[in-house]
C-alpha cells in the first residue's frame, strides 16, 4: 500500500491552497479528487460568477493576475484559474479518484480506501467544500408530485426549466440571483423569503468587500456570532453580474418578482406562506444599519471619507399567504447547504449538532492527525472564501509539518 505523509481530499481552492503550502514544506502528499480540479465550481449554473471582486482572490503564491481586478470571474474562468494554480506549483492532484472509506490506524494515521486502491497517510486534510449537502426545506415534499422540483445545485439556466411560472424557495444569495435571472428572462417569479441581510455593492467609491475586509468584519471568528447556528445565516445580498450591482428584496420586487413570507408547505394544489415578510425585511434592514455603522466607525478611525448611506425606502409588507400552483413550471429550492461529513466518516463525535467539525485552527480536537479546510467560520468569517482560505491553509500546513517533526524526533 502506498504510504504518504499527508492526504488531501478535494481539489478546490482549499485543497490546492494547502497542497501549495505542503509542496513548499517538502511534505510528501497527494490531493485526491473524485471529479476534476474545481469540480464544485464546474457544477454551478451557467451564468454563475463570483460575488467577491477578483482582487480578493488571494490563494498562496498565486493572487489574481488578470486585467480586471474590480470585475467578477465567471464560472469557467474560476475553473481555469484553479487549473493554472495547480500547474504553477505542480500540485500532486489525482483526478477521478473517489475516497470510498476512511479508517484510523491503531498506531496512528489513516487508511483511505479509494477507487484506485488503498492509500496510507499519517495526516488527513478534508477540503471537500464549505457545504456538501443541499438542505431540504420542510414542507417541500408536500408540493404537487407532477410539479418539478429543482435543487439550486441542479439549476442551469431559465431555458432548461419547463415552461410556466417559477416559485423560488429561499432568499439567500443563490435564490436572489436565480430569481433575478429568471425574471430578466421574462418568467413570472415568486420568491419565498426568510431572514436575509443586504448591503450596497459599492460604498464611497469602493466595493463592499473592501469595507468588509478593512473593517475587520471578514476576520471575525465564530465566537463573534450570537450563536453557533448563526453560521447558517446567508451572506449579504449582492451580485457580481453585469459588473456588479445591488441586489436586495426591494430591487427584486421592483423588477416584478412577487415576494412572500417563509414557505410553510403545500396542499390542495396551493403553496402556503407565513405572514412574516415584514419581519424578515425589518431584520435585514437592522443588520444593514449595523453594518453601515461599522463602516462609519472604520472611516472615522482611518480618516477616510464618510460613506453616505440613504435609509431604506419604506417597505409594503403585502404578500400572498396562499398561492395556487396551476400554471407553474417548476419550484427551485435554494435552502442552502449543510455539512455532510457524518455520511461517510466513522467519527460521529468529531462534529457538532449542526454537522460542523469540532476543531481548533483547522485541527480536529477529537481525531489526532485530522484537519479541515474550506469550512465556513473554520477560523474566521472568510475561511471558506477565495480571499481567506489561503490564510487557513498556511496554518493547517504548519500543523502538519510540526506533527511530522514530532513523530520523527
Amino acid at each position: 500500500m502506498e504510504e504518504l505523509e499527508a492526504a488531501v481530499i478535494g481539489a478546490g481552492q482549499a485543497g490546492l491552497a494547502v497542497s501549495h503550502e505542503l509542496v513548499l514544506a517538502g511534505v510528501d502528499h497527494a490531493v485526491l479528487e473524485r471529479g476534476r480540479i474545481g469540480e464544485t465550481w464546474r457544477r454551478r449554473w451557467d451564468s454563475f460568477c463570483l460575488v467577491t471582486p477578483n482582487w480578493s482572490v488571494q490563494l498562496p503564491g498565486f493572487p489574481y493576475d488578470g486585467d480586471d481586478p474590480d470585475g467578477f470571474m465567471v464560472r469557467d474562468d474560476i475553473v481555469a484559474y484553479l487549473e493554472r494554480y495547480a500547474r504553477s506549483f505542480g500540485a500532486p492532484v489525482r483526478e477521478g479518484v473517489a475516497v470510498e472509506a476512511v479508517e484510523r490506524r491503531p498506531a496512528g494515521g489513516f487508511t483511505l480506501r479509494t477507487s484506485s486502491g488503498a492509500v496510507g497517510a499519517a495526516s488527513l486534510v478534508l477540503a471537500t467544500g464549505a457545504y456538501q449537502r443541499p438542505h431540504r426545506i420542510a414542507g417541500a415534499d408536500a408540493l404537487p408530485p407532477g410539479l418539478p422540483q429543482v435543487d439550486a445545485a441542479n439549476y442551469r439556466n431559465p431555458g432548461a426549466l419547463p415552461a410556466g411560472h417559477v416559485l423560488v424557495i429561499g432568499s439567500g444569495q443563490t435564490g436572489a440571483q436565480i430569481a433575478e435571472e429568471l425574471r430578466a428572462a421574462g418568467r413570472r417569479v415568486w420568491l419565498s423569503c426568510g431572514r436575509t441581510w443586504w448591503a450596497p455593492r459599492r460604498l464611497a467609491g469602493r466595493d463592499i468587500f473592501w469595507w468588509l475586509a478593512e473593517s475587520g468584519f471578514m476576520a471575525q471568528p465564530v465566537t463573534a456570532l450570537p450563536s453557533p447556528a448563526a453560521r447558517l445565516i446567508s451572506n449579504p445580498l449582492v451580485t457580481g453580474h453585469e459588473g456588479g450591482h445591488d441586489l436586495d428584496l426591494r430591487r427584486l420586487r421592483a423588477m416584478g418578482v412577487t415576494l412572500t413570507g417563509r414557505f410553510l408547505g403545500a396542499g390542495g394544489g396551493e403553496a402556503r406562506f407565513a405572514p412574516d415578510l415584514a419581519e424578515s425585511v425589518a431584520w435585514g434592514d437592522a443588520r444593514h444599519r449595523e453594518l453601515m455603522d461599522l463602516f462609519r466607525r472604520t472611516a472615522a478611525e482611518r480618516g477616510l471619507e464618510q460613506p453616505q448611506v440613504a435609509d431604506p425606502e419604506p417597505f409594503d409588507p403585502t404578500a400572498p399567504e396562499l398561492l395556487g400552483l396551476a400554471g407553474f413550471g417548476a419550484v427551485i429550492v435554494t435552502g442552502g447547504f449543510r455539512p455532510d461529513y457524518r455520511s461517510w466518516l466513522p467519527w460521529p463525535d468529531a462534529f457538532d449538532d449542526l454537522g460542523f467539525p469540532l476543531q481548533h485552527d483547522g485541527e480536529s480536537t477529537t481525531v489526532p492527525g485530522l484537519y479541515f479546510l474550506g469550512v465556513h467560520f473554520l477560523r474566521t468569517r472568510k475561511s471558506a472564501l477565495l480571499m481567506g482560505v489561503g490564510e487557513d491553509a498556511t496554518v493547517v500546513a504548519g500543523k502538519i509539518v510540526a506533527r511530522g517533526e514530532s513523530r520523527t524526533s
